[in-house]
C-alpha cells in the first residue's frame, strides 16, 4: 500500500490536493479537524474522518448510525461529557459560583455543546458567562472578554482553534488565576488545570479498523459514525500549585493521570 501524505494550512491548496487525489483514484482519504471542510466536495471517493464537531450538522452524514454517503469515521463530540466537565470542575473548585465558557462558534455542534454545558451549570446553581468567538482570529477578543467577566473558573470547548492555541489559553488562565477545564489531555499537558474527554491518539488509531473494513469491501454509507466510549480525567498539579489551589481528594482519586 502507498500512503500519499498531504499537509497545508491553506484551504485552497488543500482543495487542490483533494482534486489531485480524486483523479489519481486513491482507495480512500483520511482527514481530520478543520481540513474536513475542504474535503466536503470530494463526493466520488470514500473519506474517513476524526472530528471534534457534529458531522451531521456539518453536512457529512445523514445520521451517525446511517451516514448514507461517502463520509464516515469518528466524532469526539459527546454532550454527556460536556456536562460532566462542569461537574468535575465544580468538584475541584467548590467555591465556584460564576463560570466563563469560551466557545468557538465556527464549530459544528457548538450550540448543542453550549446547551449541555448550560444545563449542567444550572443544575449546580452556577451562573454562566458565555463568551463566543469565531475562528482563531477572534480568540484574543474572547480572552479579553473572559478577563472582563471576572468568573471563578473557565470551561473551554475542545476544537481546532483552541487546540492550536492551548498553551496560550492555559497561560492566560494561570495569569488570571482562573481554574480551567478543557476537553483533551493535550490542553492539560500545555498547562490547563484539568481535562476530561477521549484520548485523541487512541481514537485516531481506531480509524485503522475503518480502513480495514473499506479495503475488505465495506462502504462508508453502511459504516456507522462512532463516538468514544472511554474517557480520561487529567489534572495538572503544577498548575494547581501556581493557582494556589488544593484539589480535593475525590478529584485526585478520579484522575487517570496527574501531571506533577
Amino acid at each position: 500500500m502507498i500512503l500519499d501524505l498531504r499537509y497545508t494550512r491553506d484551504l485552497d491548496a488543500l482543495r487542490t490536493a483533494v482534486a489531485e487525489l480524486t483523479q489519481s483514484k486513491v482507495a480512500f482519504i483520511v482527514s481530520s479537524g478543520p481540513a474536513i471542510r475542504a474535503i466536503r466536495g470530494a463526493r466520488d471517493i470514500p473519506v474517513l474522518f476524526a472530528i471534534s464537531g457534529d458531522p451531521v450538522e456539518l453536512g457529512l452524514a445523514a445520521s451517525l448510525g446511517r451516514p448514507g454517503g461517502n463520509f464516515t469515521g469518528l466524532t469526539f463530540l459527546s454532550l454527556e461529557i460536556a456536562g460532566k466537565r462542569v461537574e468535575l470542575l465544580k468538584q475541584a473548585v467548590p467555591r465556584l459560583r460564576r463560570l466563563a465558557v469560551l466557545s468557538n462558534t465556527d464549530h459544528p455542534g457548538e450550540r448543542s455543546e453550549r446547551r449541555a454545558t448550560d444545563e449542567a451549570a444550572r443544575a449546580l446553581g452556577l451562573a454562566v458567562n458565555y463568551i463566543p468567538f469565531r475562528g482563531g482570529g477572534q480568540l484574543d477578543g474572547g480572552l479579553s472578554a473572559v478577563h472582563d467577566a471576572r468568573a471563578d473558573a473557565m470551561v473551554v470547548f475542545p476544537e481546532g482553534a483552541t487546540m492550536v492555541a492551548r498553551a496560550k489559553i492555559a497561560q492566560f488562565a494561570i495569569a488570571e488565576r482562573l481554574p480551567s477545564m478543557f476537553g483533551w489531555s493535550e490542553y492539560a499537558d500545555a498547562g490547563g488545570l484539568m481535562s476530561y474527554g477521549a484520548n485523541q491518539r487512541e481514537t485516531y488509531v481506531r480509524l485503522a479498523a475503518f480502513a480495514d473494513k473499506l479495503l475488505r469491501g465495506a462502504t462508508t454509507a453502511e459504516l456507522p459514525i462512532e463516538q468514544p466510549t472511554q474517557f480520561e480525567l487529567v489534572v495538572n498539579l503544577r498548575t494547581a500549585t501556581a493557582l494556589g489551589l488544593t484539589l480535593p481528594p475525590a478529584t485526585l482519586l478520579l484522575a487517570n493521570r496527574r501531571i506533577e
